[in-house]
């Protein structure tokens, strides 16, 4: 028996090629939006202001020259996690969630529609509603 012919792969038309470089950066826009919006999600409990986590910051270092060897490494370990609990304040800045909506923004509809996400879905990952609406996805009834 004569060995089977492969069949041919053709070449992605111009077109596809588009399709799926648009696909990708709309699954991209949405992917890093709804993980910024799941990192900022309000906590339980009492917020500490950045402030107030500098002034702790302060008294702790005065503290440590006048410790005892075993308060100083409590104290310089409180140091540190003051430090890093400043650091990722201040990198969750609004500008970046803004400019990650933005981007949502201008891609949700078409996603959506192409993935057959609808509103409730949306909403139940943690969007916005004003964020919907400014996206053009509306509430509606599925039959």
């Amino acid at each position: 028996m004569p060995p089977r012919k492969r069949a041919t792969k053709s070449a992605l038309s111009s077109e596809h090629k588009d399709a799926l470089a648009a696909g990708r950066r709309q699954g991209y826009a949405v992917r890093r939006y709804l993980v910024a919006l799941e990192q900022n999600k309000p906590r339980r409990g009492r917020q500490v202001s950045v402030d107030s986590l500098r002034q702790r910051l302060d008294d702790v270092e005065a503290k440590i020259a006048d410790a005892d060897a075993l308060q100083r490494v409590h104290l310089i370990q409180e140091r540190r996690d003051l430090e890093r609990r400043i650091a990722s304040r201040s990198t969750e800045t609004g500008d970046d969630l803004q400019s990650l909506e933005e981007a949502f923004i201008e891609v949700a509809a078409e996603y959506g529609e192409r993935k057959g996400i609808d509103y409730a879905t949306w909403r139940e990952a943690g969007v916005p509603a004003d964020v919907l609406q400014k996206a053009g996805i509306h509430w509606s009834r599925r039959g």
